[in-house]
């Protein structure tokens, strides 16, 4: 045990604990004297039981979780469906179990469930080639399954994090180039093709989306995105509101406490989605780059663990961590400077929430496991054999 503390990365935790003492100073600077006051005790809760996940599964052999990836995903999927059924409405997303006096959010635990599964599928294929119809298509419709599930919540923030977790998966998952480069040219066609029937043809794309989709809570998010000019004043004050007050953060900031638009309510869930406003009206564009470059530098330490290691999981369960974090923490932050629409997905670390905290602590451990585990041999994986049996006699 105690050789095994010793290989624990002591930058990851040093970054861990500087995040949380970012995040319970931005919390409380947002929910002192309101009716949020003390969550930033309870975010501290969470923290601990975070610390607790976070050894717990670095100690635990993260080998035994993906050789069993396809029966955590099968549970996954059933906890999903759950939710479907007698699951909670909270910010408009019926995505909550409750339990006694506990709020789980399984969208949020999916998504480390579905790097396990990914990961313990592309482990069997070695070093060989993707196959497009017999790997990456049904990698792509398993990964579809929940992602329809989560969007059917209303909660496309996780729904689309899956799809980020599988581009990055496939990609270390020794996929043709061809195959990736007709997959990027096909998104980014969709895309563009997508923006720009939503902006030339707003009118019947929005009667679309109402009463053929029936999501009318997703124009009040394109809308402040791409027609800021045509998007109500209720669907662009978040955004809006966000957008001044980073600007008026100015270089080193308002001064902590002294932000002026959060401090006073003029920007919805300061302490929740939206607490990277707080960050940068309060401390700038310098405190915004402090937090910016505690991510890099996990995610550089995560990148070097995956480069050690020898086993063929531990680089597949990184590579979908460090896809998960950069995606939330890409789509967090673009939403409030106009870069992305805005989805309600936490920023890492720092966003208020028990079930988020402890899902990307908890990733971080099987990170760390990685570099305990990933030096020994890979006796206990089960190993896949795509040649025909050789004939007897």
């Amino acid at each position: 045990m105690l050789q095994k503390l010793k290989k624990i990365d002591g930058v990851i935790v040093f970054i861990l604990l500087s995040l949380m003492v970012i995040c319970i100073m931005s919390i409380y600077s947002v929910t002192h004297g309101r009716s949020t006051d003390g969550f930033h005790i309870q975010m501290l809760r969470y923290y601990i039981l975070g610390f607790v996940a976070f050894f717990g599964l670095t100690f635990l052999d993260y080998r035994l979780l993906v050789k069993y990836g396809l029966y955590i995903y099968l549970f996954g999927i059933a906890v999903l469906i759950l939710v479907s059924f007698i699951g909670t409405v909270q910010n408009g997303a019926q995505g909550w179990l409750e339990i006694g006096r506990l709020s789980i959010q399984p969208a949020e635990l999916f998504k480390l469930i579905l790097i396990l599964f990914l990961a313990s599928v592309l482990v069997l294929k070695s070093k060989q080639k993707l196959r497009f119809w017999r790997d990456v298509i049904p990698l792509g419709l398993l990964t579809l399954l929940p992602f329809g599930i989560v969007i059917s919540q209303n909660d496309l923030g996780n729904a689309l994090s899956y799809i980020i977790i599988l581009f990055g998966l496939l990609w270390i998952g020794n996929i043709k180039f061809t195959h990736a480069l007709i997959g990027i040219l096909l998104i980014a066609a969709t895309t563009v093709g997508g923006i720009w029937s939503y902006t030339h043809y707003h009118d019947q794309s929005v009667a679309f989306i109402e009463k053929v989709i029936g999501r009318e809570h997703l124009v009040s998010r394109f809308d402040p995105w791409l027609v800021p000019e045509l998007a109500s004043s209720d669907a662009s004050y978040q955004t809006k509101n966000a957008m001044l007050a980073i600007a008026s953060g100015g270089m080193s900031g308002e001064g902590y406490l002294k932000g002026t638009t959060v401090q006073n309510n003029r920007v919805p869930y300061t302490y929740a989605d939206s607490i990277f406003v707080q960050i940068a009206e309060e401390f700038g564009f310098v405190g915004s780059a402090i937090l910016l470059l505690l991510y890099f530098i996990l995610i550089h330490r995560m990148i070097l663990i995956a480069l050690e290691c020898k086993d063929r999981g531990g680089p597949f369960l990184i590579v979908g961590v460090i896809a998960m974090m950069l995606y939330q923490i890409f789509e967090n932050i673009g939403a409030f400077i106009g870069l992305m629409p805005l989805t309600g997905i936490t920023l890492p670390f720092i966003s208020y929430g028990g079930t988020s905290l402890l899902i990307n602590m908890a990733s971080i451990g099987l990170v760390m496991s990685v570099k305990l585990h990933g030096q020994e041999e890979e006796e206990d994986l089960p190993k896949a054999s795509y040649s025909a049996p050789a004939k007897q006699g």
